[in-house]
Order: structure tokens, then C-alpha cells, then sequence
């Protein structure tokens, strides 16, 4: 199996230090590509490296991880985006994963935790620590049962059920024997009748009004 390859964002010498050693601990399934001390160092080497996942601190100075995580996705950036900080206010999180980060976990997160965090990134899966989920669906409930309303269909819950186990649109497209572009479809009417942008707010707003059970 290839390993994951990664780049390191943080402005601390010892944190970058550590989550090298922590990865080269495992003795495989990853491998660090650079380091990068800010933003902007961040999305210049990403370009360059095309790690397979950024991890990415978001207060840094000279650049900080939102800015950069929308670059990368402005310049179309292969790499998926998964955040690691200390905070996990509404204002870290929330403009974080509208910018398009795949994943945000939290710095005091188990050393197995974040090894899955890394892998389920690398498959496009979206991954959030459970405060953060737990934030998400506060900030998404007053929109939810605003006028966007409306009942999933069947097909949508089927989808929307699917997204919430990480399936990606492909997968969700061959699974259902559909089109891709069908699935995209789908989670814009999803998107509309809950009232989120996202798939991470729209898999939140789902567990919230009890359409995939209740977390």
C-alpha cells in the first residue's frame, strides 16, 4: 500500500517536530513531505509537493491556515486539508470548513484518532472532532428550520445517509447506479431544503433533526 504523504503546517519548531516523529513512529502508511511555519509557506510548498493531506494550524503569523486553506482550493489544489489546532471556537471553525477544509481535529486528540483523521482525509471522507461536530450543529440549527425547509426525499436520505459514513460522490454515484453529476444534483437540493452549504453542516443538520438518527 503507498503511503499517505503529508505537510506539516504550524508555527511551533517543537509541534512540527513531534507529529514527524509521532508519523515516522509508525514505521509505515506515511510519509512527511515538508514543514511549513505559516500560511503562505503553506500553499506554496502544497503546490509544489502535493502532499496528500495538509495539516494545517490555523493561528499563525505571516499567514494564517483559513487564508491558505482557501488558496489551495482557489488554485485547485489536489491536497485535502485537515485542521489541527488548539481552538475550536465558532469563529476557527466554521470559516475553516467554509474555505474547504476536509476535516478539523483538535491538537489533544489521541495519537490513533489523528492517524485515522489522516487516513479518512486522504479518501475525501470528512472528519470533525466531536466538539467541533457539536458546534456545527448549533450554528446550522437556526437555518435548518428556517424557510428552506422541506422533507428529503427518500433518494436524498439515501444520499445524505451515505455521506454521512464519508462515501464520496463517485462511490455514492456507482453505489446507487447513478451519475456523478446526479449525486452533485442531489446534495444541492439536500443543501437547499436543510439550509447548509456543506456536506460536514449538512451531515450535522441531518443527526440534528433526527433524519440519520441521532448522534
Amino acid at each position: 500500500m503507498t503511503d499517505i504523504t503529508l505537510l506539516i503546517v504550524d508555527d511551533h519548531p517543537v509541534v512540527r517536530d513531534g507529529l514527524r516523529g509521532m508519523f515516522a513512529a509508525t514505521g509505515s502508511g506515511f510519509r512527511v513531505l515538508g514543514e511549513a511555519s505559516d500560511g503562505v509557506e503553506a500553499v506554496a510548498l502544497a503546490l509544489r509537493l502535493d502532499p496528500d493531506v495538509v495539516l494545517m494550524d490555523l493561528r499563525m503569523p505571516g499567514g494564517n491556515g483559513v487564508d491558505a486553506i482557501a488558496e489551495l482550493a482557489r488554485r485547485g489544489a489536489r491536497s485535502r486539508v485537515l485542521v489541527l489546532t488548539t481552538y475550536d471556537t465558532d469563529t476557527d471553525t466554521l470559516p475553516a470548513i467554509e474555505a474547504g477544509a476536509t476535516g478539523y481535529l483538535l491538537k489533544d486528540a489521541p495519537r490513533e484518532e489523528l492517524f485515522g483523521a489522516v487516513r479518512a482525509a486522504a479518501e475525501g471522507r470528512t472528519v470533525l472532532s466531536p466538539a467541533v461536530a457539536s458546534r456545527l450543529v448549533t450554528a446550522v440549527r437556526a437555518p435548518a428550520t428556517g424557510a428552506e425547509g422541506g422533507a428529503l426525499s427518500a433518494r436524498e436520505s439515501e444520499i445524505l445517509a451515505l455521506v454521512a459514513k464519508g462515501t464520496a460522490n463517485r462511490a455514492i454515484a456507482a453505489e446507487l447506479f447513478i451519475s456523478e453529476a446526479t449525486v452533485k444534483t442531489h446534495l444541492t437540493h439536500i443543501y437547499g431544503k436543510l439550509g447548509v452549504k456543506d456536506r460536514a453542516a449538512a451531515v450535522a443538520t441531518g443527526y440534528d433533526r433526527g433524519i440519520l438518527g441521532r448522534s
